[in-house]
């Protein structure tokens, strides 16, 4: 008698949250660091176009 051979199959992994799964991908330092530079960007330009409005209601 043969015995009928299943194929191989890995065992299943319990599905990874998404916090884990982008942490594996990107580092804590780099999404602080990507948070905080976008921050201060935005407040930059912000200024520099403020700097824009107010220097052209005086002429």
């Amino acid at each position: 008698m043969s015995r009928a051979e299943k194929p191989a199959t890995t065992p299943a992994t319990p599905p990874a949250t998404i916090r884990a799964r982008f942490e594996s991908k990107f580092p804590r330092g780099l999404i602080i660091r990507l948070i905080a530079y976008l921050f201060v960007g935005h407040l930059f330009a912000f200024f520099v176009y403020l700097l824009f409005v107010l220097g052209g209601q005086n002429q």
